[in-house]
């Protein structure tokens, strides 16, 4: 207290000299401002737009979508693609009984001033092509490219020989070592037996020269790789250009053909409807062949 009665005020202390001489300030009672840092120009603000709901298309937009999508996949399977199931054993073992193909169909296309746009091919030997049966243009076959217009065909004890030369054809199976005649040395074996259309045997005789039989422009020799269990060329003829349908592409789906009588007994043992039904997936899946499916045609 001051002796006048108030309150002291609080007294600085002046600093001593140090040795050197020099003041001592204690400073930090009076701390130094920072420097003023420029300061940035405001952000724009983000001007958020929020998205209205699509009014309902009701039952007439959804008509619209599935219209749409069935003209795409008719488009697609008209002109470009179709799938077809191998029904018998005569391609075997390059297709099984139970393959399910994707054919290109534009494969094979007129060609012309389109090829910029779609690289069509030419049909050539070994090629594997689907057509439309030629005494039955309902029915589709998948056979190979044996000889092509010009060739000259000969089949010497199951040996091919296209235009003189022996073919290397790794694909080829025979299930019989027995030699058949005409099935085996086409053309000039002994057809009696065959059963053949008059007609298709009067054109070997017409386009039979030195024992080779010659395929005629704009038609297709061909066979199936089980030689022995092929009903081919050799037994009704040429392929004309304007049946084949295209080039099969791969194997999307294959399951292996079940025994009827096994299919019998198995439905026999089972005492339900759910129970049969549920055997019968059980056994499809088993039956799948796994490794052939998405597989490339060769």
């Amino acid at each position: 207290m001051s002796e006048t009665g108030g309150q002291s005020e609080p007294q600085m202390t002046p600093a001593s000299p140090n040795e050197t001489g020099t003041q001592v300030v204690d400073t930090s009672a009076t701390p130094t401002p920072a420097p003023e840092l420029p300061k940035s120009p405001e952000a724009p603000v983000a001007k958020i737009t929020y998205a209205t709901q699509e009014p309902d298309a009701g039952w007439m937009g959804t008509i619209q979508s599935l219209m749409a999508t069935v003209v795409i996949a008719v488009f697609v399977i008209t002109f470009i693609v179709q799938a077809f199931q191998i029904p018998s054993e005569s391609m075997q073992n390059t297709l099984l009984i139970g393959d399910y193909l994707l054919v290109d169909k534009e494969h094979y296309g007129p060609g012309g001033h389109w090829n910029w746009l779609i690289p069509y091919q030419k049909i050539k030997r070994d090629d594997i092509i689907v057509f439309r049966y030629p005494l039955n243009p309902t029915q589709h076959f998948v056979k190979r490219v044996i000889g092509v217009p010009g060739d000259h065909i000969r089949l010497i004890n199951k040996q091919l020989f296209v235009n003189g030369q022996l073919q290397t054809e790794p694909y080829v199976i025979h299930s019989e070592r027995i030699i058949r005649p005409f099935r085996d040395n086409f053309p000039v074996g002994d057809r009696a037996q065959e059963h053949l259309n008059w007609k298709w045997s009067e054109e070997i005789d017409r386009l039979t020269e030195e024992g080779q039989l010659i395929v005629p422009e704009g038609y297709y020799f061909a066979m199936g790789d089980n030689r022995d269990e092929s009903s081919d060329s050799r037994y009704w003829g040429f392929v004309p250009r304007e049946n084949i349908i295209g080039r099969p592409l791969f194997i999307y789906w294959s399951v292996k053909e079940r025994n009827p009588a096994e299919v019998d007994v198995d439905d026999e043992q089972q005492d339900g409807k759910l129970t049969r039904l549920a055997s019968r997936v059980s056994h499809g899946w088993k039956d799948m062949r796994w490794n052939r499916m998405f597989t490339l045609i060769r």
